[in-house]
Parts: structure tokens; C-alpha cells; sequence
């Protein structure tokens, strides 16, 4: 099941960044290049990374210099993002390419990376609300109520899970076709960005 070893990897992931806890150390990526759980590893490494560069900026002490680079910083990640969710999904679409989709085949509202995408989040989710709710120091109240959150979350990723593997299935067997649009942001593009391009002028 494709659900259940990326999410494995996410996990894996998740733990190896949480040994140091730092925005700043390097990636070691345990899986080789060539194979699908590189992708994925590096996917939620990239995740884990900015989800607590998010927590910093939320720093009400945080230094505006200081800010300002780590929204730049915000910013690369994002596009960082992205492209692995493009490079995940030309790996579906080689692995699919063979498949001739049956009349009548529909198409999702997602491409497969974007669901292994938001299984990437909420395997964040989770590991962060787990901490929540295990907290020795908060009050019994804080960890029952994060218990609670927790609780959907786990449900989630088990519906997440499903759909992921449904849509897999229906596209194997043509019922459904990968139909997939390159990015199309415009915030860091020089041309499409109107701040940037009369700076340029």
C-alpha cells in the first residue's frame, strides 16, 4: 500500500528531524535517489523544516530583521514544496503511463502528490498533537483536549489513507486519469510579479 509506506517515511522523517529540533541542520536522507521513498523523505523533510520555521515567525519577541529573512526563507520552502510535489507526481505519471483510461474514466480533483502531500501535513499534525497530549508539564485539561483533537486526526489519516489508495486503484485500472498542471505561481516570478517587474525597470 502506497499510503502506508509513504507514511511510514514521513514518520521516519518527522523523527530524524526532532533528534536535533534545528531549522538549520542538513538533510541526511537515508533512502537512495532512485528509489520513490527519496521523494517522500525529502518531501517531508521539506515540510518538517517549514512547519517550524512557521512556528518561529509566530515569535511576538521575533527581531523584524530577523523576520523578514525567515519569510524569505518561508517563501523558498514553498517552492521547494511544490516542485517535489511535481517531481512525486511524474513519478505516478511514468508509473502510470502504460494505463489506457477507460470511456467514460473521470478525473480527480487532486493529483496523487497533492493527497501524499496532505498526508505529509497531517503526519506533522500528529506528531505535534501526540506531544500535546503527553505534555507532563500542561494541565489535564490541555492534554484531554489535544487527546480529543488527536483522536480525529488518527481518523483522518485512516479516510486520507483510504482515498489515497482508491485513487491509486482507479487509476490502475483506468477508472479515473492522472491529469497533472505544471505550477503556476506568480509571487516569485519576475515576470508575473508586478513588485518585481517594475523593480526591474
Amino acid at each position: 500500500m502506497f499510503s502506508k509506506l509513504a507514511y511510514s517515511v514521513f514518520e521516519q522523517s518527522i523523527k530524524d528531524y526532532h533528534q536535533f529540533d534545528s531549522v538549520d541542520q542538513p538533510i541526511n536522507n537515508p533512502y537512495p535517489k532512485d528509489k520513490f521513498e527519496h521523494l517522500l523523505y525529502l518531501k517531508n523533510w521539506i515540510d518538517t523544516v517549514q512547519w517550524h520555521y512557521e512556528d518561529i515567525i509566530r515569535d511576538p519577541q521575533i527581531d523584524p530583521v530577523a523576520a523578514l529573512t525567515l519569510k524569505r526563507k518561508i517563501d523558498a520552502s514553498n517552492q521547494e514544496r511544490t516542485d517535489m510535489v511535481e517531481y512525486i507526481d511524474s513519478y505516478f505519471l511514468q508509473k502510470y503511463s502504460h494505463i489506457k483510461a477507460k470511456d467514460g474514466a473521470k478525473i480527480n480533483s487532486e493529483s496523487p502528490a497533492w493527497a501524499f502531500d496532505r498526508l505529509s501535513i497531517l503526519a506533522l499534525k500528529i506528531y505535534h498533537m501526540h506531544e500535546e497530549a503527553t505534555r507532563a508539564e500542561a494541565t489535564q485539561e490541555h492534554r484531554d483536549k489535544c487527546q480529543e483533537k488527536l483522536n480525529i486526526l488518527l481518523e483522518q489519516r485512516t479516510d486520507l489513507s483510504t482515498a489515497i489508495e482508491e485513487l491509486l486503484t482507479d487509476i490502475e485500472n483506468g477508472d479515473k486519469f492522472m491529469k497533472v498542471y505544471k505550477q503556476m505561481k506568480m509571487y516569485n516570478d519576475d515576470d508575473l510579479n508586478p513588485v518585481l517587474y517594475q523593480n526591474k525597470k
